[in-house]
């Protein structure tokens, strides 16, 4: 799934974020005075509706996928009458996983069928034309769930209108959908409540509004590291039954690059060496947002844990001069590089380390209109700051690879992985490979494979940048934020496992104080293209929904184990702020936990100074999981341990509840809440979704 990660954003895997195991309380239900407080609650409760941030990302200026600009149309029917496309898919993507899988449909549908299609972004057209979809075209739906089964940003327009209750098109007609037909494509996480609640919605939307499906709705899943098998699965079946409806005649495919690429000699300032826009690459004045980071001074870092094999990060960033603003609970992006040791890795194995500098123009083919990387670059710009060279490894893609394979032993694996997911999962996936590290494993007398560039450039996804939930007031730190990130280093068999952009933060935390790195920490070069960054980094800022009340009198509880716990200290500075301004507060508890209390308890000076300003106004309640071999706590068990006041809080004092962590972790702590205030005139679940609904039951997690 893509989602948003508090805390630590898809550097990592999941299920290494805060290595804490999860529990599950099982306990009996106590008929109390607050039954009747909660039948009140649920009979009377005005329900407010939590409006979708309305912040846009905005249109990549180096996105791939094409995207209708200056005077061209905004009507898709249009557009695919005029390029005499048959079939459209549309993407909603939030990382780039939706977009890929997009991309995918369109060039297979051309290589392997014949058939004529084309991307389209959802942001990037309007929806009142749908009806007159004509009724021998086809749409595609790829739909990613971010967050808690919300829309991605650029398909969160798409959304609203389309599950409109009163959705208006251009005709007025009881079905308007009726002449499309479609088929859908779900990317979401198991371990979230609402697992694929987009495509979902939208295809009953579809249905509702008469489209037809031609082929059953697929749904991958990140929580269980099966999305890209799920996409494939889905894929095939799909095919059969566009052939039958659509007569397509199937074809031997033929590899045909989308990328053209061109050496160049001469070097030029003109030429990008990891600057992300035209911007930053010619120093002109430039408005900042998710295309065009602001490369901001990294004021103070330092570590958190007291751990010899673990770090923890608290990194303070400049924003004066920037432009940019936040509030307290939204996001920064981190624009990472990749480390020297898989930059060299990956130019040794696929055969350019020997012309790293070469300065290369990069062209877009067919009905592909814009690129993957900004041009003209270098081989080892591109591969150091604009591909995902560390991500995880496309079965789709070893396909293709194969076919540049030096010898036979090389080939058939590459193809035995491709085909076989069981084989593909144990010997690549269970050992988190990239690309590069995968060639070596196959080939290690001779790891070479030398793969045309333009082939690299449509296997490896475009580098993308990390979030992370914002640590700081924005009433205490107008012009500086804070973030907090876990480094996350996993040791495997035969390799060591290194976040990229944790571990990117950690170079630049010792270069800053002077440190010495471990001799097993991954180099980075962290001065930047032209040597610009120097104890700098790219940024952007994301605004969330993950927002305290309005009233700053409503009491809150906080749910944060692990770096879950970076939002919170921002929302305890806030309410300090406000206080000191004379502001009633009302009371706030945190539940934190780690594993040990003298090893990973994040900002325990902190605690203690905010409560020795706000005394009873606020309270902390600790859980660590591996203080003692005989006695495992887990924030669940604290929970239990307070139930009636925290029913208290929510039922009769109309309090807040705040998560963050991880998906599991969220689950089961929803879980021990539901069965908290289930009461005999009240159901715990019912309550937790009207809670959710007003906006006073919110999330936010990996």
């Amino acid at each position: 799934m893509e989602q948003v990660i508090p805390g630590q954003f898809l550097s990592e895997p999941p299920s290494h974020q805060s290595g804490l195991p999860y529990f599950n309380p099982k306990f009996g239900t106590e008929v109390d005075v607050l039954s009747f407080a909660c039948l009140v609650f649920v009979a009377v409760s005005t329900l407010a509706i939590w409006n979708r941030n309305s912040w846009k990302q905005s249109a990549g200026e180096f996105s791939k996928s094409s995207r209708p600009s200056g005077n061209e149309t905004r009507c898709v029917i249009q557009k695919m009458e005029k390029e005499n496309k048959d079939c459209v898919v549309f993407f909603g993507s939030q990382t780039g996983n939706g977009e890929d899988f997009a991309e995918r449909l369109v060039k297979e549908g051309h290589s392997r069928f014949n058939l004529n299609t084309m991307i389209a972004d959802l942001d990037d057209y309007d929806y009142t034309t749908l009806n007159n979809f004509p009724s021998d075209k086809v749409a595609i739906f790829i739909l990613s769930s971010y967050g808690e089964g919300e829309p991605t940003d650029n398909a969160a327009t798409f959304f609203d209108f389309i599950t409109s209750d009163e959705v208006v098109f251009s005709d007025d007609q009881d079905f308007p959908l009726q002449s499309m037909r479609f088929a859908a494509f779900g990317l979401g996480n198991s371990t979230y409540e609402h697992f694929n609640g987009v495509v979902r919605k939208v295809e009953s939307s579809l249905q509702r509004l008469g489209a037809t499906a031609f082929t059953d709705r697929g749904e991958g899943d990140d929580g269980k590291g099966t999305q890209e098998d799920d996409f494939l699965a889905w894929k095939e079946v799909m095919w059969d039954s566009l052939k039958n409806i659509m007569h397509l005649h199937e074809q031997e495919e033929k590899f045909e690059p989308n990328f053209s690429i061109v050496e160049k000699t001469a070097a030029s300032e003109s030429i990008f060496l990891g600057e992300r826009c035209q911007g930053e690459l010619m120093g002109t004045p430039t408005e900042h947002g998710p295309h065009s980071p602001y490369v901001a001074k990294v004021l103070e870092s330092k570590e958190l844990f007291e751990s010899p094999d673990r770090n923890c990060l608290h990194i303070d960033i400049d924003l004066r001069g920037s432009g940019l603003s936040y509030e307290t609970g939204d996001h920064v992006a981190v624009w990472p590089s990749n480390s020297d040791i898989e930059v060299d890795r990956f130019l040794r194995v696929f055969g350019l380390a020997e012309k790293r500098l070469t300065v290369i123009h990069i062209s877009a083919q067919g009905s592909v209109k814009s690129l993957p990387c900004p041009s003209p670059t270098t081989y080892e710009a591109a591969v150091r700051y604009y591909m995902e060279i560390c991500g995880p490894v496309s079965r789709q893609f070893l396909t293709a690879l194969a076919n540049f394979a030096p010898d036979n032993n090389q080939k058939n694996t590459l193809l035995e992985l491709s085909k076989n997911k069981d084989t593909f999962r144990e010997k690549v996936g269970s050992k988190f490979f990239n690309l590069a590290q995968l060639i070596e494993s196959i080939s290690p007398e001779h790891p070479v494979c030398p793969v045309p560039f333009e082939v690299l450039l449509e296997g490896v996804r475009t580098l993308q940048p990390r979030y992370y939930s914002i640590s700081s007031s924005s009433l205490v730190q107008k012009d500086s934020i804070s973030l907090t990130t876990a480094v996350e280093s996993v040791k495997m068999a035969q390799h060591e496992f290194r976040g990229v952009a944790s571990n990117y933060l950690l170079a630049i935390k010792h270069m800053q104080n002077g440190e010495q790195p471990a001799e097993t920490e991954s180099p980075y070069t962290i001065t930047g293209p032209r040597q610009k960054y120097n104890m700098s980094l790219p940024i952007h800022i994301r605004h969330s929904h993950f927002k305290l009340p309005r009233d700053a009198s409503r009491p809150i509880v906080m749910i944060g184990p692990g770096t879950g716990v970076a939002p919170f200290r921002a929302f305890v500075q806030e309410r300090i702020k406000q206080a000191e301004s004379g502001t009633e507060i009302g009371n706030m508890i945190l539940f934190f936990g780690c594993r040990k209390e003298q090893e990973d308890f994040l900002y325990r000076n902190d605690w203690k100074k905010y409560k020795s300003v706000l005394g009873d106004k606020f309270q902390l309640y600790t859980a660590f999981s591996r203080q003692s071999p005989s006695e495992k706590v887990y924030v669940q068990q604290r929970l239990v341990e307070h139930e009636k006041s925290l029913r208290s809080l929510i039922l009769d004092q109309q309090g807040y509840v705040y998560v963050c962590g991880s998906g599991r972790m969220a689950r089961e702590v929803q879980s021990t809440f539901g069965e908290l205030l289930n009461q005999p005139l009240c159901n715990g679940e019912a309550t937790i979704h009207q809670l959710k609904t007003a906006a006073r039951y919110q999330e936010d997690v990996w």
